[in-house]
C-alpha cells in the first residue's frame, strides 16, 4: 500500500512537471521577443527593438514537440520630459541641429497591439538539448503626441516656438525570427536564445508613431528556470545583449542594450499559479551616427508588478492564460508609465502519464 501510494505521488508530480513545462513553454513564445512598436521608447527617439517583460515564468523548461501558437494582447501609457522629446523632434526633422535649442516639452505615447507568434518545437535533440524555432509579428496601433515651447537662440536674438504635434499609425510591424535551444536537469532548467529585427513594418523617419523601428537589430541571450513540481516553487530569469544597426532613414545607430527578464511564481494547484514579474533594461554603449544630434542618450528603466495565470485542456491541445503588468520606474532617456499583458497560448498537450496499475513500480 506504501509502495501504491509513492507510486500516485511520483506519477501526479510527473505529470505535473510535464504539463507546468508545457504550458510554460507555450507562454514563452506567447509573450517573446515583442520588440515591435515605439511602445518601450529608448534609444533613437526614445525607441529600442528590446521589449521589457518579454520573458517571464517558466522561460526554460521543455516543451512538447511540434506547431504551438502564442499570442498577446499589450496595452502601453507613457510619457516623457524634455530630454525624450528633444530628441523625439529631432528624429522627426522638426528642429534645426545647428541653432542652440532648449525645449520644455513633454511627450506622451499609447500603444495597443496583438502579437502573434507561430513556433516548432523539433523532437530530435540538438547539442542534447531541445531545439524551436519561431516567427513573431506585431499588429496594432499606436498614437504619440508632443506639447511644449521651444526656445532657440541666434545671438544676439531669442526666439519662442509652441510645438503641439500628434501622430497616429495602424498596420504591421518588423518580423523576429526566433531560434531557442533548451536543456532540463532535474528542478533545473537551461536555455540559449538568439532572435533579430527584419524591419518590414509600417515605419517612417518623420513621423512620432511607428510600428517598425526603422533599423536591423541582432538579439541573443541565455536563461534560467529553477521549478520544482512537487512544491509548486518556480523562478526564472533571461537576460540578454541587442546590437543595433545603423537606421539608414535617419544616420542615426543605437548604441548595445542590456537586458532582464524575471519571474517568479507559485502553482495554487495543477492549473493556476500567482507571482510577480519585472525587468531591468539599461543601455550600456551610447548612440553614434552622423545623425545623432542630441549625444549618446544611454536609457534605463526598471518594471516590476503582479501575474496570474491558468491552464486548460482545449480538444487534443492545451490552452494557457496569463495576465501580468508592469509599473516602471528609475527611467532615463526614456519614457515611462505601465503596460499590461494578456497572452493566449495553444500547445500540444502533454503526453498521459501511465495510471497506477500500469506494472511500471516493483519492489
Amino acid at each position: 500500500m506504501t509502495h501504491y501510494y509513492r507510486f500516485k505521488w511520483q506519477n501526479a508530480a510527473s505529470s505535473m512537471q510535464r504539463r507546468t513545462r508545457q504550458w510554460g513553454a507555450a507562454a514563452t513564445f506567447a509573450v517573446m521577443l515583442g520588440g515591435a512598436p515605439n511602445a518601450s521608447l529608448a534609444d533613437e527617439g526614445g525607441v529600442s527593438f528590446w521589449l521589457p517583460g518579454t520573458f517571464g515564468s517558466l522561460a526554460a523548461t521543455p516543451q512538447t514537440p511540434g506547431w504551438a501558437l502564442g499570442t498577446f494582447f499589450y496595452y502601453d501609457n507613457v510619457t516623457a520630459g524634455a530630454d525624450v522629446a528633444r530628441a523625439r523632434e529631432f528624429q522627426i526633422g522638426n528642429l534645426n541641429p545647428t541653432l542652440n535649442l532648449n525645449v520644455n516639452a513633454n511627450l506622451k505615447a499609447n500603444v495597443e497591439f496583438e502579437w502573434i507568434n507561430p513556433s516548432y518545437v523539433f523532437a530530435t535533440p540538438v547539442l542534447g538539448g531541445q531545439a524551436s524555432l519561431g516567427l513573431g509579428v506585431p499588429v496594432g496601433h499606436e498614437s504619440a503626441s508632443l506639447a511644449g515651447t521651444l526656445t532657440a537662440s541666434i545671438p544676439p536674438f531669442t526666439f519662442f516656438r509652441s510645438d503641439s504635434i500628434s501622430d497616429s499609425v495602424t498596420g504591421f510591424g518588423d518580423l523576429y525570427p526566433q531560434a531557442f535551444l533548451r536543456w532540463n536537469q532535474g528542478v533545473h532548467n537551461f536555455m540559449i536564445y538568439g532572435t533579430g529585427d527584419i524591419p518590414v513594418g509600417v515605419y517612417s523617419a518623420t513621423s512620432l508613431a511607428n510600428m517598425g523601428i526603422g533599423h536591423g537589430a541582432i538579439d541573443g541571450g541565455a536563461g534560467y528556470t529553477y521549478f520544482d513540481p512537487q512544491t509548486g516553487h518556480e523562478l526564472s530569469a533571461v537576460a540578454g545583449f541587442t546590437y543595433n544597426f545603423e537606421n539608414t532613414s535617419t544616420n542615426y545607430q543605437n548604441g548595445v542594450d542590456f537586458h532582464l527578464d524575471w519571474g517568479a511564481s507559485q502553482f495554487l494547484s495543477k492549473q493556476l499559479l500567482v507571482g510577480l514579474v519585472g525587468y531591468l533594461y539599461d543601455q550600456v554603449s551610447g548612440d553614434s551616427g552622423s545623425g545623432d544630434h542630441v549625444g549618446t542618450f544611454e536609457s534605463r528603466v526598471v518594471g516590476v508588478g503582479p501575474q496570474i495565470g491558468y491552464i486548460f485542456p482545449l480538444g487534443a491541445m492545451q490552452g494557457y492564460l496569463n495576465l501580468k503588468g508592469y509599473g516602471e520606474f528609475d527611467e532615463r532617456d526614456r519614457p515611462s508609465g505601465y503596460n499590461v499583458w494578456l497572452t493566449f497560448a495553444i500547445s500540444p498537450a502533454a503526453p498521459t502519464p501511465p495510471t497506477a496499475s500500469t506494472p511500471m513500480y516493483h519492489k
